[in-house]
């Protein structure tokens, strides 16, 4: 999508954001890797998705913690968890009509379904560190709050992280944390990852997904099946009630 009928999109976010930024500063954010190696874009959304990466576990986390004030530490990271991963993050973009926005290269644009969904989270963090460099870390917290937690609240999203259980459970048995091993297989825009997980170096578990994030998750929950059976003690959780609307600033 070029020209102004890509300008007419980009007013629309912004207007969600209910900032006042210069349209034009927020574009890079819709850059793709892809793009850029193929001369399509001036460069590529990596290093925005970096520090929107950083910027949206602060935001989350920030939120969480005043929203809900009786929740112990491991509860609090499961629903951040649920919050800032790959499928959430794109599920939020998609709605808010990224797909239209990204600038990819040929292969990439071409692939549909197949693309990954890493290409929408990827650029929603992108798309909040552009935002904040122009308008603030709060107007960073109150679009996410806004347009991401509160949605992602009134959906019922799963708490449950794999990832999060799995160590919780080794932390308390073992004292100490599982260890991921991943590799990947396959052309930048259609690699498939691979990982392990083990305890103490004892392998649980594999599991393979469109991204380093998944693969992890799909190993560690197949462990928690294993450990399961073999211990019997992974907890059951009772979570807390919110203390103040999902949208309201930390």
């Amino acid at each position: 999508m070029a020209g102004e009928a890509r300008r007419r999109r980009l007013r629309a976010l912004v207007a969600r954001t209910g900032a006042n930024v210069d349209i034009d500063k927020l574009d890079a954010a819709f850059a793709h890797e892809s793009a850029f190696r193929e001369g399509l874009a001036e460069a590529s959304n990596e290093r925005l998705e970096f520090l929107g990466d950083a910027l949206l576990g602060f935001v989350v986390a920030r939120a969480l913690y005043a929203r809900y004030p009786d929740a112990p530490q491991g509860e609090l990271t499961l629903r951040k968890a649920a919050l800032v991963n790959d499928a959430a993050l794109a599920e939020t973009a998609r709605r808010l009509e990224f797909e239209p926005l990204l600038r990819l290269g040929a292969s990439l644009a071409n692939a549909g379904a197949a693309r990954p969904r890493s290409t929408l989270s990827d650029a929603f963090e992108a798309f909040l560190a552009a935002l904040y460099q122009e308008a603030g870390l709060e107007a960073v917290a109150d679009f996410v709050a806004r347009e991401h937690v509160a949605v992602h609240e009134r959906n019922a999203i799963p708490l449950d992280d794999p990832k999060t259980l799995l160590q919780e459970w080794s932390q308390r048995r073992f004292a100490d944390v599982p260890a991921y091993v991943e590799r990947f297989e396959g052309p930048p825009h259609e690699r498939v990852f691979f990982s392990e997980v083990a305890v103490r170096g004892d392998v649980l578990a594999a599991g393979s997904g469109p991204s380093k994030k998944a693969a992890q998750r799909a190993a560690a929950a197949r462990a928690l099946e294993v450990v399961r059976e073999r211990y019997g003690d992974v907890e059951t959780r009772n979570y807390s009630a919110p203390l103040a609307p999902a949208d309201a600033r930390a």
